[in-house]
């Protein structure tokens, strides 16, 4: 015989599918499901189709590779960002990290990850083609490398230096007030904001 964890097997489905989240256990999950249970059904449905939209509207800048809800995002189609430098991230969250330093007044560039042979992540799993792409065709004069500073990072920074060594762009690192290590997420905003501000041309042999 099969025993439900509740009285509900729509509330263990609910259950279930929050705690699939990061961070989110068992007993948290069925808190929020119970919150959610409470406010009613319009709240819940409201919920829902926020993140309907969401899944269903959210796409990548053809820029960038940013989250936006149009073609381009926001950040690339503002006429007050400085076209000429470009910051490199690693993911969608550390546009958000470096955006709250109000340090970084250009456009960025998102890989999708960094060069993990261990993962199975080269290369071509990232968003390389489409940067020198924009290297080639932008009046870019400065290329902003802004990977964690952990061994992928450091790998993917090595693999970028060379591909964009041939053009005549700057190349700059960020400043190690960057814990070696951390990933850019993590970092506090002031930190981040100062290793935005006080960044070095990048050395391929540090």
């Amino acid at each position: 015989m099969n025993h439900t964890k509740n009285s509900s097997v729509l509330l263990d489905k609910a259950v279930e599918e929050f705690s699939q989240l990061p961070g989110i256990g068992k007993q948290t999950a069925l808190r929020l499901a119970l919150h959610l249970l409470k406010k009613g059904e319009s709240t819940m449905t409201r919920f829902g189709q926020t993140f309907i939209e969401m899944g269903t509207n959210i796409q990548k800048c053809k820029i960038c590779q940013n989250i936006s809800d149009t073609e381009v995002c926001s950040i690339c189609s503002d006429s007050e960002r400085d076209i000429k430098t470009i910051c490199i991230v690693e993911n969608i969250r550390d546009v958000l990290s470096i955006e709250n330093t109000n340090q970084f007044s250009g456009r960025y560039h998102v890989l999708g990850g960094t060069i993990s042979p261990m993962d199975g992540i080269g290369p071509s799993d990232l968003e390389i083609d489409t940067l020198i792409s924009r290297v080639q065709n932008e009046p870019i004069q400065e290329i902003i490398l802004a990977l964690s500073t952990t061994m992928e990072g450091d790998t993917t920074n090595f693999f970028l230096f060379k591909k964009l060594n041939q053009y005549d762009i700057k190349i700059s690192v960020l400043a190690r007030g960057v814990s070696v290590g951390d990933e850019l997420y993590y970092t506090d905003t002031v930190t981040l904001g100062k290793s935005i501000a006080n960044r070095a041309t990048f050395d391929p042999s540090f």
